[in-house]
Formats: structure tokens, C-alpha cells, sequence
């Protein structure tokens, strides 16, 4: 290739390398297939690369005689060590996906169409649109719906782990999402619950990731009609560590529900304080950290959730601990934990811990570091609730102690 000038024409605009599937958009500008859905789909462009033109239309159409040139022309120069890429095969079509969903009614063949339709979605951006615009969504979320027919020992069909995995796999918009919500008015929900609770480690997994998404398209409303068997669940599932994605969507998942009081009680209820705290003993990476600390503050602005913090022996150490060692966001936030610790349940025998672990001359370091003006206001605001017990104590360093509010 570096022997041979390649006709411009052959060139995606995107990726700057010769085209293998060229589709033409309806601003008239030829890309690569899979660079263009990239842009599309994945980064959720509404405009033409090229022209900067807003897209009236996503609709895709194959530049056959450009894609045979350019086949014609590998072949002609195959002595220069150019290879032929196959004709690829055509994306799938909305009316091919409406016959898969009809068959997969059947119960003899639903396995198989599920099989068939994962394979489809796999293969690139525009099928996952074609199967959502077809109804996929909600014919998998039907089959999740569906009550167990199977025994305790059986657990959870094949069919609802496969569909499950389908409808995550789908990356649905915020549209799809949101329809997902509103139908069976919260049945959803509850059966996504469901499958935490009696699931494979793989489909819990998959029913909190979905979730996650749900709820970044959603409205508060969802939020507030969640039970508590929902927020156990996914502390159940924060707990068993399943896997990285599916620890970091709990955490979204439960930061999306704990702005709101009642929720913030059920969390604290079903033992997310103690989970939260032992997690982060073991955690050092950054954003995971982040979400722990953002969600333990929320938590903690309920009585209940700082009775947990404060019977957890490694509670106030690790929040502690955590400042200035995570980032500004995980230190703000550690030090609002405290804020809420001093301020609403400071009784003498926990002002006494926070000067025993080195709470206290933490905060006075704070004050001499740059971490920016919040935490250093909210740190001074702190130390002079419990300036009485604290400013004279042998147990800050005298270095620290000369930072101490008057």
C-alpha cells in the first residue's frame, strides 16, 4: 500500500483509510459502514462529518458501484500485496426482524430466534436501531415479564437469561429506554429486581447494568416508587462483586435513587452503609471510589444512614482516610460525610473517636493544603463545632494544631 497511490475517492473522510463497506448518507457524503454507525450510534452525532450538516435522515444506503471499483481495483494490484476484502453481507432489514419475533412466539423456537437475534445485534450498530424500531424491546422485556414456569431447583430459564442479555446488548435509546420504564406502570422494574434476587451471578449482572441505563434516561418519578426489595437487591449485588461493570452500575443505580429521603432510609435499611465502608477498605481506583463516597454522603444525610456509618469500627477511619487520596470530588464528599457526622450525631464518645483515629488533625491539614474552598470551609466549620474538646488535644501534631479556627 505504501507502493501505491490509492485513488482519493477510496478514502473514509472518518478513519482515512479505504473503504470495505461504503455507504452514502443523505447529505450525499460516502463513509466507511462501520466508521459512520461508530459516529452515528456510538457517539450519538446528529450531523454530517464532512458538511456539518444536520442528518434529516440516518438511513444508510450501500454504494454498490463504488464498493465493486474498489474490489476491481484490489484485484488489479493484488501483485503489490493488496488483498480483495469479501462482499459483505447486507445489514439486516426491519421486516427479516418482525418475522424472527414472530417465531420466537412459538415456544419450540424461541430459543433459537433469540440465538439468531443476538447474533444480529452483534454484528454493528445499525441492526441494534433495526431490531429496536422493529420491537425487540418490548417482545424481550415480555419473555422477562413472563412469570417462572420452571421449579427452585431449575432456576431462571434459559430464555429470560437470553433475553436479558439481548435487550441489554441492544444499547437502547433514550426513547427505547424510557418505554421500557412506563410499560406494565413499573412491572419492569420489579421483574428486573426479580432476576437479582434469583438470577445467575451473569443475568444480576446484566439486569443492574440495564437499570443503569434506565435510569440515566429517566425521570425522578421512577425514583420514587422503589421498594425496598429493590434496594436490596442491589446491595446484594454490590456486595457479591460480581464483576467490575456490574459493582460501578449498583453504585450509579443507587446514586440515581438516594437524592431523595425515603431512599436514602431503604438503603441505609438494606446494609449498603456497611457494604459501601467495606468496599472501600479494599478500593483504590479512582472513579469507583468517587461513586462510593457520593453515595455514602447522600446515605448519610439520614439519621439512619450515619447510625450505620458510626457502627461500623472502620467507618470513620476509611472516610477519613479517604480524603486528599481519591480526587477533589472523593475528598468533598468525604468531608461532607463528616460534616453530617459532627453537626447531627456528634455525641462526646464519637467527638472522641474522630480525635483518636486523626479525624481531627486530617482537618486541620485540609486547611493547609490547596483542595479548593469548599472542602476548606466545610473542614473549618467542622472543627469549630467541636473546638472545646479538640483545639488543645496532645493527639493533633503541633505542625497541624496552628491551623486550628479561633
Amino acid at each position: 500500500m505504501d507502493e501505491i497511490q490509492v485513488p482519493p475517492y477510496f478514502i473514509c473522510p472518518i478513519s482515512l483509510e479505504m473503504m470495505k463497506d461504503p455507504v452514502t448518507m443523505s447529505t450525499g457524503i460516502t463513509y466507511d459502514r462501520e466508521n459512520i454507525e461508530k459516529w452515528i450510534f456510538s457517539a450519538k452525532n446528529n450531523t454530517c462529518p464532512v458538511t456539518k450538516q444536520s442528518l434529516t435522515s440516518i438511513e444508510l444506503t450501500p454504494n454498490v458501484t463504488l464498493r465493486r471499483l474498489i474490489q476491481s481495483w484490489c484485484t488489479l494490484n493484488a501483485s503489490h500485496g493488496i488483498e480483495r476484502f469479501p462482499t459483505p453481507r447486507p445489514p439486516v432489514s426491519k421486516p427479516q426482524i418482525i418475522k424472527l419475533l414472530q417465531e420466537a412466539k412459538s415456544p419450540k423456537m424461541q430459543m433459537k430466534s433469540l440465538k439468531t437475534l443476538r447474533s444480529i445485534a452483534s454484528e454493528n450498530a445499525a441492526n441494534k436501531r433495526c431490531m429496536e424500531s422493529a420491537g425487540a424491546a418490548e417482545f424481550l422485556s415480555s419473555i422477562i415479564n413472563t412469570p417462572n414456569e420452571v421449579s427452585e431447583e431449575e432456576g431462571f430459564t434459559s430464555t429470560k437469561d437470553e433475553a436479558l442479555s439481548i435487550l441489554y446488548q441492544l444499547k437502547l435509546s433514550e426513547h427505547g429506554l424510557r418505554s421500557l420504564i412506563m410499560s406494565g406502570n413499573g412491572e419492569f422494574i420489579e421483574s428486573l429486581t426479580h432476576v437479582m434476587q434469583r438470577g445467575s451471578y451473569e443475568s444480576r449482572a446484566y439486569a443492574v447494568m440495564l437499570m443503569k441505563d434506565m435510569f440515566e434516561a429517566s425521570t425522578p418519578t421512577l425514583v420514587l416508587t422503589l421498594k425496598q426489595e429493590f434496594f436490596i437487591q442491589v446491595v446484594q449485588v454490590l456486595r457479591d462483586e460480581i464483576s467490575q461493570k456490574a459493582t460501578k452500575a449498583s453504585l450509579q443505580v443507587l446514586v440515581h435513587a438516594c437524592p431523595f429521603g425515603r431512599n436514602r432510609v431503604k438503603a441505609a435499611e438494606a446494609g449498603a452503609v456497611r457494604v459501601l465502608v467495606d468496599l472501600l477498605l479494599d478500593s483504590s481506583e479512582k472513579r469507583a471510589c468517587e461513586l462510593m463516597l457520593i453515595l455514602l454522603d447522600q446515605i448519610c444525610q439520614s439519621a439512619e444512614g450515619r447510625a450505620e456509618l458510626l457502627k461500623h469500627a472502620g467507618g470513620l477511619a476509611i472516610v477519613s482516610k479517604k480524603i486528599l487520596r481519591v480526587s477533589k470530588v472523593g475528598s468533598e464528599r468525604a468531608i461532607k460525610i463528616l460534616y453530617s457526622i459532627s453537626k447531627f450525631s456528634a455525641t462526646p464518645s464519637v467527638v472522641q473517636e474522630m480525635l483518636s483515629l486523626g479525624v481531627v488533625a486530617k482537618l486541620c491539614l485540609i486547611l493547609q493544603v490547596d483542595c479548593g474552598s469548599k472542602a476548606k470551609d466545610r473542614a473549618r466549620e467542622i472543627l469549630k463545632f467541636h473546638a472545646k474538646a479538640w483545639r488543645n488535644s496532645p493527639c493533633i501534631p503541633m505542625n497541624l494544631l496552628s491551623s486550628y479556627p479561633f
